[in-house]
């Protein structure tokens, strides 16, 4: 559960860990036919790339922090690194478009590898994660592939 300030995107400030109070009951947003005229653009570009289904299915064995709101901070923790993971292998998924040499190549699949797992994540797993350092060297491959797109 992010944070976010009441601004362009957000009708309102919420802080890290709270509940939106435009999530419903049944895990759905109320709002979310009408979110941007209600001032929450910035909900209709979030995008959480399947980690907070993996959280909740794989790490906490389909347990929602709604009937145990002790797991509330848990869940949030975890999502928080793997929504990241998530997105780092989405962004090297989409270079695989660009044409690239066999050592771009090569570095994808060692990147891919780096951030993905054969087996099950835990939330051990993920706390020890070097998220910071994988998304600097992310970030560092994705640029030097500026000139497949300029």
């Amino acid at each position: 559960m992010f944070a976010f300030d009441k601004s362009e995107s957000f009708a309102i400030d919420k802080a890290a860990g709270e509940e939106c109070p435009n999530l419903g009951t049944q895990d759905k947003c109320r709002i979310f036919d009408s979110r941007t005229k209600l001032g929450f653009a910035g909900c209709v570009s979030y995008n959480c790339f399947g980690a907070g289904q993996r959280v909740t299915q794989e790490i906490f064995n389909g347990k929602s922090w709604r009937e145990n709101s002790q797991l509330k901070q848990q869940m949030g923790s975890a999502l928080s690194v793997l929504r990241r993971i998530h997105e780092q292998l989405s962004l090297l998924r989409s270079s695989k478009t660009l044409p690239l040499s066999l050592e771009e190549r090569n570095s994808v699949e060692a990147l891919e590898n780096e951030l993905s797992r054969n087996e099950k994540w835990t939330e051990e797993d993920l706390h020890l994660f070097p998220i910071e350092q994988r998304e600097k060297e992310v970030f560092a491959f994705l640029s030097g592939l500026r000139r497949h797109v300029v």
